[in-house]
């Protein structure tokens, strides 16, 4: 017999790199809880923090070194064009089944009723400011703000 307890009732996800496949992936976990009744909350910190940068979050790549998904060769991958190749290729895939693009899905995460936290370190250390970040964000955190939010039965913390 399943405990009351044993059900997940909040996601707390950390966003560390904002790589096109990173920041699709957290969104999408994200998404997928708010779609089952879950609570959701995105933690933006050190480079994941381009992800709500407004002036970067448009900006973002598939990492094409050191990736042994992309299955090919790291020297291939740090040729000049690569990175921009595979992003294009992948922004194509991505449009062919209606994936939002970035700024799109932060308003849906957001509408939703996910919380978007920017990591106050990480800040600090990047110099900047909250309004250098999404508008909809629903503030800047310390690590152990964030993990406060997860305080209570049924909360799980996922590092993407």
């Amino acid at each position: 017999m399943k405990e009351e307890n044993d059900d997940i009732r909040k996601m707390l996800i950390i966003l560390s790199k904002a790589t096109l496949e990173n920041v699709y992936a957290a969104f999408i976990l994200a998404n997928g809880a708010r779609m089952e009744g879950i609570e959701a909350e995105l933690f933006f910190t050190f480079f994941g923090l381009e992800a709500i940068n407004k002036k970067k979050l448009e900006h973002l790549h598939v990492a094409t070194v050191g990736n042994p998904a992309m299955h090919i060769p790291t020297l291939l991958g740090g040729l000049p064009g690569m990175e921009s190749l595979a992003t294009s290729m992948m922004k194509r895939e991505m449009e062919k089944i209606d994936m939002p693009e970035v700024h799109e899905f932060l308003d849906i995460l957001s509408a939703s009723g996910v919380k978007l936290w920017g990591c106050k370190l990480a800040m600090e250390m990047f110099h900047l400011k909250e309004e250098d970040l999404y508008d909809d964000i629903d503030g800047v955190l310390t690590i152990g703000g964030f993990y406060n939010r997860g305080k209570g039965p049924g909360a799980h913390m996922l590092f993407v």
